[in-house]
């Protein structure tokens, strides 16, 4: 409620630790009332999988380092890259379907496959999650093998559905827009 309390400077201050997600602060009761939102409450809007998550301010020791490490826990993008920090956000989202892409985000064909990969996950808005997955890491070797994928297989397009843990896997020469759309709506038939 006090634009110049500690807890409204430490949100500035995470604010500017993380200059990609849009950050707002209000007083006004009629826009808390709107998104139903307490007093002293950082509500994170993912508009990826239309959800939201709250972080208590009034809970001691609040400061900007636990507000950075909030947001990054809980945030989704367009096309959100899993690792053991972005995993519990993923795996709280309330869409059930995960498409992931897992590719070597070390190869010089890497940035022209991502925007493929995100035109692609536009159409797919709170439907299905986008994941990259960068075979690179050593977290994600367990991730990789799930799928029953070797390297030399990469890139790969997996598609899983939590509730039955139904899945399929399109290892993939290139990344296309038409290949990623016609993979996800094949699964959804």
């Amino acid at each position: 409620q006090e634009p110049e309390s500690s807890e409204a400077s430490e949100f500035r201050l995470a604010a500017g630790r993380v200059p990609e997600v849009p950050f707002g602060l209000s007083t006004s009761s009629a826009v808390l009332s709107h998104y139903g939102v307490a007093a002293n409450t950082v509500t994170l809007f993912r508009r990826v999988d239309n959800d939201r998550r709250n972080l208590d301010m009034d809970i001691k020791d609040i400061d900007a380092e636990k507000i950075t490490r909030f947001i990054r826990m809980n945030e989704l993008h367009l096309v959100t890259e899993y690792n053991p920090v972005t995993a519990i956000g993923v795996m709280q989202s309330s869409l059930q379907l995960n498409l992931l892409l897992i590719t070597d985000k070390k190869s010089p064909k890497h940035p022209d496959r991502m925007l493929r990969y995100q035109a692609a996950a536009e159409q797919f808005i709170g439907k299905i999650l986008f994941l990259l997955v960068d075979s690179n890491l050593k977290s994600n070797e367990h991730t990789i093998s799930y799928f029953k994928l070797k390297k030399s297989q990469l890139p790969a397009l997996a598609i899983y559905h939590s509730p039955d843990e139904e899945q399929d896997v399109l290892t993939l020469d290139e990344v296309s827009v038409e290949r990623v759309q016609d993979f996800c709506n094949n699964f959804l038939q």
